[in-house]
């Protein structure tokens, strides 16, 4: 149907509807920045350059040292916390500045994310161009977008007193959020055209590929978190065999910390062993629902086969990672791909819901 038969059938509709192309470049731009954050942020954890910046300035931060002496400052800083003291004594000025700059890029390309958010939302809910029932989704984004912010403060607060890297858990917490707020951001603009109150047809006739989506979508979510144990741990440069963990099932001393409950967050072999056990599982639900996806048609189909594609494309590089020692370069693919795959789910899932 063309735009000029829709706004006859429907003109009070028109609003809602026109202005939706724009939105969703604008969306899947934001989106994309999101993604950048990612990588730049798992550059950042694996050149242990995350403490670098040892205060949270979120206005006057966005600028970097402009002076010799006020470079020599941010040294003073950083030589200041267990990180320096333990692991870089001795380390120069010029080596500083290398870890400093990959966390400033960090910190800046989150506070461009807000601005290039901010600015487009207020002009196309000005114009109208965003439906006046969307509003709410998009000022929660922002909110998320602010949280995140206040999140990573938490995580680097946690490497600068009694530790010489940053709590694991938080940064599992920081990079899940991360990819949540890009699945919103996904999930929003393929949602754009929907009616303000609508049933999905297939939550009747379809039941079975929308519950199937939403735990594969779910699987993702969970298996982000415990990647990022992994990277927090750094648990990835042990037992670098594969299938087995140094030739046995397990990994050595799985509940050697006290209490046992730390062993999920702090045990580097099993953190690492209850990663894998995820992408098994995150495996073999996404060949059972692209199977389901066979019996469907269009966008599912082919968000379901491709979701099938990814996670075994993202199996094998997760592999190859481990068994290379976790080289920088094929780190970076292993985490953007686990953000590609959690893209596709989110949306095979809203075209499993609408079948």
């Amino acid at each position: 149907m063309s735009m000029s038969a829709t706004l006859s059938v429907t003109p009070s509709a028109a609003p809602a509807s026109t202005g939706t192309g724009p939105v969703k470049v604008w969306l899947g731009f934001v989106a994309f920045l999101v993604f950048a954050m990612v990588i730049v942020g798992g550059a950042t954890r694996l050149t242990d350059s995350g403490l670098s910046i040892t205060e949270w300035q979120p206005l006057l931060g966005a600028l970097p040292p402009l002076t010799d002496a006020a470079w020599h400052e941010a040294f003073e800083k950083y030589r200041q916390i267990p990180q320096y003291k333990l692991v870089n004594q001795g380390m120069s000025l010029e080596a500083f500045k290398v870890i400093f700059w990959w966390e400033w890029a960090h910190r800046f390309l989150g506070r461009f994310i807000g601005v290039a958010f901010l600015v487009p939302f207020l002009v196309f809910a000005a114009t109208g161009r965003i439906a006046r029932r969307q509003v709410p989704r998009f000022v929660t984004l922002f909110a998320l977008g602010g949280l995140q912010g206040a999140v990573g403060w938490w995580m680097v607060a946690s490497g600068l007193v009694d530790r010489v890297d940053v709590a694991p858990y938080r940064l599992a917490t920081h990079l899940t959020l991360a990819c949540f707020i890009f699945a919103m951001l996904v999930w929003t603009a393929l949602s754009l055209d929907e009616p303000a109150s609508k049933t999905p047809a297939a939550a009747r006739r379809r039941r079975g590929l929308a519950v199937g989506a939403t735990v594969v979508t779910a699987a993702v979510f969970v298996q982000i978190f415990l990647g990022g144990l992994v990277a927090g741990n750094d648990a990835g440069l042990v037992y670098n065999t594969w299938p087995s963990m140094n030739g046995s099932f397990l990994p050595d001393a799985p509940l050697a910390l006290e209490p046992a409950w730390r062993n999920l967050f702090e045990n580097h072999g099993l953190v690492q062993f209850v990663h894998r056990i995820g992408a098994y599982t995150l495996f073999a639900l996404a060949l059972v629902q692209a199977g389901l996806a066979m019996r469907a048609g269009g966008a599912a189909r082919a968000s379901g086969l491709l979701l099938g594609l990814a996670v075994t494309a993202q199996a094998a590089v997760g592999i190859l990672t481990l068994l290379m020692v976790v080289p920088l370069g094929l780190a970076l693919v292993h985490q953007g791909l686990a953000v590609v795959v959690l893209g596709i789910a989110v949306a095979h899932l809203k075209a499993a819901r609408h079948v």
